[in-house]
């Protein structure tokens, strides 16, 4: 008996990281006509909204820190980016040792065509039997917790 109950605990739809991992592919896929628009990939928009929030330069460890991505990820994703025109890497006068990461007019303009798209999709995620709100703050207190 307790054989039969613990193989549920394998079950394909009792997992939690299945269901996340489904969820993130098919988001990514419902972005895919706004990035193909833009001509650039989800990781890619994930470090351009870090960047339309910013202010100033950031170096690439506070980028990695608010995307959850270590430098050894984040390096050769930047340098596409810089090779495309969309951001400008330069190092720290202060300490070599940090670049200090910024976005350039080309992919600043981006957000206005992100802004639009978000506008017109948005509505496809409200739902009654879904509060997004609520989910965000439950992925949000998950990420916490295993971070």
């Amino acid at each position: 008996m307790d054989a039969n109950r613990d193989a549920l605990l394998v079950q394909l739809d009792q997992q939690l990281c299945f269901k996340l991992y489904a969820a993130s592919r098919l988001m990514v896929k419902a972005y895919r006509p706004l990035l193909d628009d833009m001509g650039i990939t989800y990781p890619q928009y994930l470090v351009l909204m870090v960047l339309w929030e910013s202010e100033s330069a950031l170096t690439v460890g506070d980028l990695g820190e608010r995307l959850i991505l270590d430098s050894g990820t984040l390096t050769p994703l930047l340098k596409r980016m810089e090779l495309n025109g969309l951001l400008r890497r330069q190092r720290s006068d202060e300490d070599e040792r940090q670049v200090r990461v910024s976005v350039t007019k080309a992919g600043k303009a981006l957000q206005v065509k992100a802004i639009d798209w978000v506008k017109r999709s948005s509505s496809q995620l409200h739902s009654e039997d879904l509060d997004v709100a609520a989910l965000q703050t439950q992925l949000k207190g998950l990420l916490k917790m295993l971070g």
